[in-house]
């Protein structure tokens, strides 16, 4: 098959599905937006990204603090943050945070995303970013109400319209249906790539590289997942 053939057959394929997992409250989700955004700028119309929540930090401050508590609790974890951020320089991280500033869960943030994600799909993205960053870069208590209220009226969303959707419950049951996927699929991790319908995961601070490798490959061999070599 000639090399134009070939262009006409990728054109005529549907995008490759991946699904990407995170946690708001996860440094390395934090740090690995830009591998998730030059992904999608490479890429462009060849893959389809789907967004959703994993429970990492459900319960964060109790449970870090148990983790850490023979390694210098809290603050000791917050000098790991600061450790992880500094190897990069495209993120900036508060001194405060996760040593004064301490969100007690992650899942408020993760409702009210999910309710923005039914109000205003195309500015789902955007607040999670700007909640990330609220805490990581401002060391603002994002697990406060408050905070995300605050968060949604600078992005100029319809904050009326987000508080009904918690009220009724169906933000709740957005974020239970990304929760049961992450769970039927394995993931543990934040954040997470899933690809080939869940036979390819990558969890965790992977490189830019080997993600790019993962959906070149399989935008070469899309059939890859049936095949026996």
């Amino acid at each position: 098959m000639g090399k134009r053939a070939r262009e006409v057959v990728m054109s005529a394929m549907s995008p490759v599905s991946v699904h990407y997992f995170s946690d708001v409250l996860c440094v390395w989700a934090y740090i690995g937006q830009a591998r998730l955004d030059e992904l999608e700028a490479a890429f462009a119309d060849a893959i389809a990204t789907d967004l959703h929540f994993v429970n990492i930090f459900g319960e964060a401050r109790d449970k870090l603090a148990r983790r850490w508590a023979e390694r210098g609790g809290l603050t000791a974890y917050a000098e790991h943050v600061r450790a992880a951020v500094a190897r990069f320089d495209h993120v900036d991280v508060h001194p405060e945070v996760w040593d004064k500033v301490q969100p007690a869960s992650s899942l408020g943030c993760h409702i009210f995303l999910a309710a923005v994600k039914l109000v205003d799909p195309s500015r789902f993205r955007a607040a999670t970013w700007a909640l990330r960053q609220a805490f990581f870069r401002d060391a603002i208590d994002v697990a406060e109400r408050v905070a995300q209220l605050e968060v949604a009226e600078r992005l100029g969303l319809d904050v009326a319209a987000i508080e009904r959707e918690l009220y009724t419950g169906r933000a709740h049951a957005e974020l239970a249906r990304g929760l049961d996927l992450a769970r039927t699929l394995g993931v543990e991790l934040s954040p997470t790539f899933v690809f080939n319908e869940g036979r390819q995961r990558l969890a965790g601070n992977v490189g830019y590289r080997v993600i790019e490798a993962n959906v070149r490959e399989l935008l070469r061999a899309p059939d890859a997942g049936h095949s026996w070599c």
